[in-house]
């Protein structure tokens, strides 16, 4: 179907499904819930396939931008709606589709606030169907468009750290001053961002990508405990790669991200910078991102994102190939991976392009 009419059932798995596809990061089950029910609440907001639409069509994304743990972190859904006015009103063009940055829990439900209270299109369509730690990633190789002259609006935060702003100039510049906004905030904003036409969008980014995460909630969703984790793996075409207890647990969040290390039953160790990066077995490399790497309760199949992992936990550590992924091309740029090895002090590079 080319348009599919959302209800309360597809919240739930766009959610879920998309907890899952955010690999660690990707904000909250609840937040995620809470918007996607008010959307309902306020109006109806449908899912219009890409293929709707006319190439010289203008798309903008809408995001969150900061870091899930941060303890001051304040973004209501009016800020959604605000951030998004103040980038129409900067641009002075027609947007003709919203669309979310990422899959995630809180982000795969990005634009459903602001469809229904604008009457905007949401189209089936991410600019990467996992999530993602920078904005540069979430960005559809923006980077590489020689001129390109990125608009950013961001709000977020409440009383003496509330934020609105509004950024025009290069990529990096923009993503870089959005991030530090957030931290500004408290530690999170919600953006609109970088219009790009129908065409640029499909040939960068991740259509289907709100589809295939209703797909994967409802495979979780349709059973209990360890028989929905092998359900979410068949549906992806991945695998468990261990159950176990966490025996360690580091977090920093430090410029307006959560950085850390995992261990489970201390053989197998993960390193996340927001999402998971890495996962080794005894030093062992067996899955790099931009390869899913995700935390399941053992017991109850409830994703765990990295903000909310704790010693003890029962967990399984479930992996998907990236070549089973819709991704962005953003995730084959080895200028934009390259910061992740700085980040957790781990090779990604070597394995970017393996099969």
């Amino acid at each position: 179907m080319a348009i599919i009419k959302l209800d309360e059932q597809m919240v739930e798995y766009a959610v879920y499904g998309g907890a899952v596809l955010g690999g660690g990061g990707g904000g909250w089950i609840d937040d995620g819930l809470q918007i996607g029910r008010l959307a309902l609440e306020i109006g109806q907001p449908k899912l219009y396939s890409i293929d709707e639409f006319h190439d010289d069509d203008l798309f903008v994304t809408v995001s969150m931008v900061g870091a899930p743990a941060a303890k001051d972190q304040f973004v209501k859904p009016i800020h959604y709606g605000k951030a998004l006015d103040i980038l129409t009103q900067k641009i002075g063009k027609t947007v003709h589709a919203l669309h979310t940055n990422e899959n995630g829990a809180g982000t795969t439900v990005n634009g459903w606030f602001q469809s229904a209270i604008t009457g905007i299109p949401l189209v089936d369509f991410a600019c990467n169907g996992r999530a993602h730690p920078t904005g540069a990633m979430g960005s559809m190789n923006l980077s590489e468009v020689e001129g390109y002259l990125s608009h950013q609006a961001g709000v977020g935060g409440k009383e003496d750290n509330y934020v609105e702003i509004s950024i025009s100039g290069s990529l990096d510049k923009a993503a870089s001053l959005i991030r530090k906004a957030s931290i500004e905030a408290g530690g999170l904003v919600a953006v609109a961002r970088n219009p790009v036409t129908r065409a640029y969008a499909l040939a960068n980014g991740a259509p289907g990508a709100i589809t295939q995460a209703i797909e994967v909630g409802e495979a979780l969703l349709a059973h209990k405990g360890e028989a929905a984790i092998d359900s979410v793996v068949a549906k992806l075409g991945g695998q468990v790669i261990v159950t176990g207890t966490v025996t360690e647990f580091q977090l920093e969040t430090a410029g307006g991200f959560d950085v850390g290390t995992v261990r489970i039953d201390s053989s197998h160790e993960m390193t996340f910078w927001n999402e998971y990066m890495t996962l080794e077995k005894d030093g062992e490399r067996l899955a790099t991102f931009p390869d899913l790497i995700m935390t399941l309760d053992a017991r109850t199949a409830k994703p765990i994102v990295t903000a909310a992992i704790q010693k003890g936990q029962q967990l399984a550590v479930i992996a998907v190939p990236k070549s089973k992924l819709l991704l962005s091309t953003t995730m084959s740029n080895e200028k934009l991976m390259k910061p992740v090895e700085d980040i957790i002090h781990k090779s990604i590079l070597p394995y970017l392009h393996a099969k």
